[in-house]
């Protein structure tokens, strides 16, 4: 079993699983020109897991990709790419939020019975959001969310909860300090590969309507198209 991960809800990411061990991994954190890095990234990893040739014939059996939330550019480019590799492949192509990836790397490392509350930067003053628990050892339950609010409103969800805060990148000012009085929890860099986990969980217990590519926008666009006038 060879999985192609990827996202790019902030920075853009790439990895290599083979059989439950991550075997190639790429990485550019900026959060802009994903469309132009994510290509020779993806040739990159696949080089360094002796994956070379042609897509047709390096045996990928399945292509990964993060669903946001995230703004709408980005996270396309994450999108579209994973769904024409997985076509390039003739492989399945499955989704899962990126809040989820970042909540099952924090609760890896806490108490069975740990909460987090998962943050990123949704731009215009606002935060993406959404509170978890662990669902075994390799998934995640949704408790609350995902949301896009304003910091404030974030911080009120945190103190009607006992859960820590967890964000996978820095958080603009203004964040910080609506946050600063939160309870933290550990410091995580998204890893693309425990989107392996995460599916391999939710398809054991034929639970593959929680896998589609849909991206979570969580907002309208900005740009409206008019309704029609009546005759």
């Amino acid at each position: 079993m060879i999985g192609l991960c990827l996202d790019t809800s902030s920075a853009t990411s790439v990895a290599v699983v083979r059989d439950g061990r991550t075997v190639a991994r790429a990485r550019n954190d900026s959060a802009r020109h994903h469309a132009e890095s994510i290509a020779p990234m993806l040739r990159g990893a696949l080089d360094e897991a002796g994956l070379t040739g042609a897509l047709t014939q390096a045996g990928i059996t399945q292509v990964l990709v993060g669903t946001g939330p995230a703004p709408y550019t980005g996270l396309r480019a994450g999108l579209v790419t994973a769904r024409a590799l997985a076509r390039a492949c003739g492989a399945p192509v499955h989704g899962a939020s990126s809040l989820d990836i970042l909540a099952r790397q924090a609760l890896d490392v806490l108490p069975p019975d740990a909460e987090v509350l998962v943050v990123s930067d949704a731009r215009r003053r606002e935060l993406y959001w959404a509170l978890y628990r662990a669902q075994g050892p390799d998934d995640v339950a949704v408790v609350s969310g995902p949301r896009v609010d304003a910091p404030r409103q974030v911080a009120n969800a945190l103190r009607g909860a006992d859960a820590l805060l967890v964000s996978g990148a820095p958080l603009p000012g203004h964040a910080r300090e609506a946050l600063s009085q939160a309870p933290t929890g550990p410091e995580v860099v998204l890893d693309p590969a425990v989107l392996a986990r995460l599916v391999a969980a939710r398809l054991d217990r034929g639970e593959a309507g929680r896998l589609g590519t849909e991206p979570l926008y969580l907002r309208r666009p900005d740009i409206q198209g008019q309704s029609p006038r009546p005759l």
